[in-house]
Formats: C-alpha cells, structure tokens, sequence
C-alpha cells in the first residue's frame, strides 16, 4: 500500500508536510556532502610569441571575452543625492518669543522659545514653575507663534541639551496587562541631572520673565482657549 493514497483523483490523503515527513524525506535533505574545493585559476597565462620583434612572451587572458554586446546598455540607478537640511525656522518665531502649543499633554499652554535643534524641533520651556511646562521639543507645525516676545539674551542654554538629551533608554516592553497592573510606587524617577538642569534653566528664564513687566508672568500661565463665536483665523496673535 502506497504511503499517500488517493481518496479521489488527483486528491491524496496526506499533505505535502505529512507525507514529506512520512517518507522521511527530512533524512535526505540535511545531508551535505563534503564542499569541492574550486581550484583557483590565474586571470592571466603567459604565452611565446614568435618574432624577434614582438617581444618574445605576451600575457594573454585565461578567459575570452564574449564576442556580441548587449544591443541595449543596462540602466544604473543613479545615487542618491538627497541631502537632509536644516529645517527652515518661521520667520515670526525668534529665541524669546511666546508660542502657543496646539498639540501634546500641554496644549492651550504659552510657552518660551529658546532654540532650534538640529532636526529642526524647537526647544521651549514653561518655565515649569510658572505653568508646569518642562524642556521639551515640539515641531514648529503644532504652535502658534505670538507677537509677545522676551529678551532672553542674557539666558545661556548648555549645548548638552540637544536631541540626543531627549533619547529615552530602551528598556524591556511590557505587556499592555502587566503595565495596567503595575505599582505606581515602582515608577522609574525622573533623573536627578535633568531635574538640575530643568532648574537652573528656569532660574534665568524667569528673571527674564519679571524684568518684561509684572503681568508678563500671569499671561504665561494663563491657558489659550476659544470662546463661542472667536474665529482663529480672525484673531491677531
């Protein structure tokens, strides 16, 4: 009897897994035989040449070279010549100015901008002690730049806030399940380096914020919002 018998024609009984596995074809396909060793032959062999002119030897190639072209070249793909630029700043947002973010945990919040990073995200501030705003980035595209503006000449951002300072550690994933059930007391802190830095950085920036005048403060934790009939685009910023 045949290992795979038909119920029907041109139907077996067993798969092709099941009968590969039954004719114990896996036995036969692990077996690798001993690699042939591929003699290395010389790209060039050297050949007499009879005449007293014509040098005596002459190197000649071990392989001929085909003797029709393709009628038609083969096309190369071109390399690549993108290049990633800096990303154009608006021509109304500047270091000092107050933006209105627009997307985000703390969208309505005013916030002070204070540079460009080089992938083009705008680092702003609060400043936390003012509205809850820590240093963050946020793209240009989800803020609203206004007229207000502050002189934050005197404020020096380190040069070791850049993107790199924002690239969280890559831990182990949790299941959705397990992260719904896990203790709040077992939270990873925030760093002590960025609470410092978040810290002094406000110190300058809200000394700059009483020297723009005694309201400049209240404005800043003021949240944006829309009341019935006010039209965005009618508003002047």
């Amino acid at each position: 009897m045949a290992r795979n018998s038909q119920i029907a024609p041109n139907v077996a009984r067993l798969g092709r897994t099941k009968a590969f596995q039954k004719k114990g074809g896996y036995k036969y396909t692990q077996r690798q035989g001993a690699p042939k060793k591929q003699e290395e032959t010389a790209a060039h062999k050297e050949v007499d040449v009879k005449g007293a002119k014509n040098g005596g030897k002459r190197l000649v190639p071990t392989q001929k070279a085909p003797r029709f072209y393709p009628a038609e070249e083969t096309r190369v793909p071109k390399a690549n010549r993108k290049v990633n630029k800096q990303t154009k700043l608006k021509s109304n947002i500047a270091p000092g100015s107050v933006l209105i973010l627009l997307a985000g945990r703390f969208r309505g919040k005013r916030v002070v901008f204070l540079k460009q990073l080089d992938s083009g995200l705008l680092l702003v501030t609060g400043p936390f002690k003012v509205n809850g705003v820590p240093i963050r980035r946020v793209n240009q595209a989800y803020v609203i730049a206004t007229s207000t503006k502050i002189d934050i000449s005197d404020v020096k951002v380190d040069d070791k806030i850049n993107d790199v300072y924002f690239a969280k550690d890559k831990s182990a994933k949790v299941k959705a399940e397990a992260s719904f059930f896990a203790d709040p007391a077992n939270k990873q802190a925030h760093p002590e380096s960025k609470v410092a830095d978040q810290k002094a950085l406000d110190k300058a920036v809200i000394a700059a914020v009483k020297k723009a005048g005694p309201t400049m403060a209240k404005y800043l934790a003021a949240t944006f919002s829309l009341s019935k009939g006010e039209k965005p685009h009618a508003l002047k910023f």
